[in-house]
């Protein structure tokens, strides 16, 4: 297993080495050479996690017909079996923040990535509906995981002043994985193999094969570098550890304000990735243009990934960041009331996944930046971020197809993401400067 505590590893000479880290860090201009370039493959190799999560995870999404027809699945189980893993976010995501925090991110990924490989395998096996199911949220415990685990990882091994473009890779990672999802396995994999249980197998023997790299490489670093900008101590089990540390997330301002950002994050980003090819294609867009349209709203979420963690990094603005991607995801999902060609709406999905896709890292650094929250309780309040989050990631498509069914018309449901991205704004403009 991978050792996360530098002090009981680590030589005399590594500890007053990272003692120089620390104390460059803290100086201000010569930080970056304070950081080793160990730490930065680690997160580069995290962002590799990130993308094989994604990539089996998607694969059910993608190859959702010729299993639903394979296992004899309704409509309704289908749609179960795809919501699993977003909605089981909501009950364990604040235990496995609790778990990380005690663990250490390196061998919390590693245990993740295990889990998860081996429930892909597994799922490439099931023969029924309530199979597949128990796979899936098998599936779910490691993804939480790695969407946890990351951010911890960013916090133990980088300053704060690194914290948003770092983050910027691993989540750049996932996007990836999304895409391969789609691209490789259900295009390429599929069809070379023979269907989606040979595709499910490969997808989960990379995940396995990866651990042959990252534990090597995760318990070097630690023995080296130990967690240079964490706090070097652990936490008990105990009920009375674990109920301080809820007790501490749940009860800060800044964090009751993040719950707020990250579920108009999640509500927009899973209502749009969900809804947009449709919405295009009732305004009379053709279903490839309309697919198009949808790809521009994940390529807006990369752009967004891209600039704007890196300058609120530069500029050591967080409170901007946030309102400026909330005022994005405003204009955009305005903007898709009123428009009705392909490059209109194809323009605002632009928007508003700049918006979605910039305040994802900054939702995940800004916990560590918090007084009283820190590296030590990073992955709990990620975890708590998510595990409120998720409701608006499930109900938020939920409430755009039923107010459409309601009254014929996506405006009812794009007025609800309108208030949820006004939501982020307000919250933002109430969030101190850290």
């Amino acid at each position: 297993m991978v050792a996360d505590d530098g002090r009981e590893s680590g030589s005399d000479a590594d500890s007053a080495a990272t003692a120089g880290s620390d104390a460059a860090a803290a100086g201000g201009t010569g930080a970056a050479d304070a950081v080793p370039t160990s730490s930065y493959l680690l997160v580069v190799l995290g962002a590799v996690s990130y993308l094989l999560l994604m990539a089996n995870w998607f694969a059910l999404a993608a190859f959702l017909d010729p299993i639903a027809d394979g296992l004899g699945l309704s409509d309704t189980q289908a749609g179960a079996l795809v919501g699993a893993v977003p909605l089981t976010y909501v009950p364990l995501s604040l235990l496995s923040g609790l778990v990380l925090d005690r663990i250490g991110a390196r061998r919390g990924i590693a245990l993740a990535v295990g889990i998860f490989g081996v429930a892909q395998l597994l799922r490439s096996a099931t023969v029924g509906f309530a199979g597949m199911l128990a796979t899936t949220v098998l599936f779910a415990v490691g993804a939480t995981g790695i969407t946890f685990g990351l951010p911890k990882l960013v916090a133990s091994v980088f300053p704060s002043r690194l914290l948003g473009t770092m983050s910027t890779v691993y989540i750049l990672g996932s996007y990836a994985g999304t895409a391969a999802a789609y691209s490789v396995g259900r295009a390429i994999l599929g069809p070379a193999l023979g269907g989606w249980r040979p595709t499910f197998r490969a997808l989960a023997a990379a995940a396995l094969a990866f651990l042959a790299v990252w534990v090597p490489v995760a318990l070097w670093h630690a023995r080296r570098h130990g967690t240079p900008y964490g706090d070097g101590g652990e936490s008990a089990f105990s009920v009375a550890s674990l109920r301080s540390d809820v007790r501490q997330v749940f009860s800060h301002r800044v964090m009751r304000l993040l719950v707020v950002v990250g579920t108009a994050y999640l509500l927009l980003g899973h209502s749009l990735q969900g809804w947009l090819p449709t919405l295009a294609g009732s305004r009379g867009v053709a279903p490839e243009t309309a697919a198009t349209v949808a790809t521009l709203f994940v390529v807006g979420q990369a752009v967004g990934t891209i600039a704007v963690p890196p300058i609120s990094d530069r500029l050591g603005r967080r409170r901007e960041g946030v309102v400026a991607c909330g005022l994005a995801a405003v204009v955009g999902v305005v903007a898709l009331v009123f428009v009705g060609e392909a490059v209109g709406a194809g323009a605002a999905a632009l928007v508003a996944g700049s918006g979605v896709g910039g305040v994802s890292p900054l939702v995940r650094a800004i916990p560590t930046e918090i007084e009283d929250i820190g590296p030590a309780l990073t992955a709990t309040a990620v975890s708590l971020v998510f595990a409120v989050g998720e409701l608006g990631g499930f109900f938020g498509p939920f409430l755009v197809g039923g107010l459409r069914d309601l009254t014929g018309s996506f405006l009812p449901g794009l007025a609800v993401l309108a208030v949820g991205a006004l939501a982020m704004v307000a919250a933002g403009l109430r969030l101190p400067e850290i």
